[in-house]
């Protein structure tokens, strides 16, 4: 049963897939969600789903709090829309990997539902990719869903 399930998203088409597949295996009626963002510095200007628009690579750390709250905002639209009821919100700063492992731990989490490839695409080739570090380290079951 998934009672409690850790979606993070980033404004990728990978993550808008995760969080539909984690809004199919959430009980609906005594299930949380947690949507959790992490503003990252970008590598290149990205465009993100849901409608938020472009983000500069150069963006301050306040531009993409926000724009992570705008995208955080279309997600809790997105899940309610698939039925999800419980729904918990939160931004974060950090090391990706070390806040979605910590959040995981912090709310514990049965499952956390992830795009296997995010914003940052091209560190991930090099330095090993998120979801595959989470996989690797988390301490629940890690679902990872491709476009």
């Amino acid at each position: 049963m998934n009672e409690r399930i850790l979606v993070p998203i980033d404004g990728s088409e990978s993550a808008k897939q995760a969080l539909k597949v984690a809004c199919k295996l959430l009980d609906k009626e005594d299930s949380t969600l947690y949507l959790l963002h992490v503003p990252e510095t970008l590598a290149y200007a990205t465009t993100l789903v849901w409608g938020i628009g472009a983000i500069d690579a150069d963006a301050t750390l306040a531009e993409r709090e926000k724009a992570g709250e705008q995208l955080l905002a279309q997600a809790v639209n997105s899940a309610r829309e698939e039925g999800a009821q419980q729904i918990e919100e939160l931004l974060t700063q950090g090391d990706p990997t070390r806040v979605i492992l910590d959040t995981a731990n912090a709310y514990d989490v049965d499952t956390i539902v992830m795009g296997s490839r995010g914003l940052s695409d091209l560190a991930g080739v090099v330095i090993g990719s998120i979801s595959h570090k989470v996989g690797h380290s988390a301490k629940c079951r890690v679902i990872t869903v491709s476009q």
